[in-house]
């Protein structure tokens, strides 16, 4: 096996998904999320876009952050389904090999990744 450097990461992605029934539990997350780290919000997409299968917005965080913002997820979704992954300039790889899920995974459009 051939190990890459984790050096190539330049930053996360957290893409937090939820149905029309749960964006007020979305809303309160990510007011959480911007209260208690240094991440840059995505919009709200209430559809789906991309590659991404269902309503959800996205969040971008700097690899040291991602030590205490991930596990506080784990801890804090309420429910949701998070999907992160780093970016390494390989989108496809970066959604499916290099994912991390939290919660139900998600049958993404890879189509939409090409």
């Amino acid at each position: 096996m051939t190990q890459r450097a984790t050096g190539i990461i330049s930053h996360w992605h957290a893409h937090i998904y939820y149905d029309p029934e749960d964006r007020a539990a979305a809303a309160a997350l990510r007011e959480a999320l911007e209260k208690s780290f240094t991440v840059r919000m995505g919009r709200w997409h209430d559809a789906p876009i991309g590659p991404h299968p269902q309503a959800m917005y996205q969040l971008a965080f700097d690899a040291p952050v991602f030590g205490g913002i991930v596990p506080w997820l784990a801890l804090n979704r309420d429910g949701l389904t998070v999907l992160i992954h780093p970016d390494t300039g390989d989108a496809r790889a970066d959604h499916t090999h290099h994912a991390i899920w939290l919660g139900e995974k998600l049958p993404l459009n890879l189509d939409a990744l090409d």
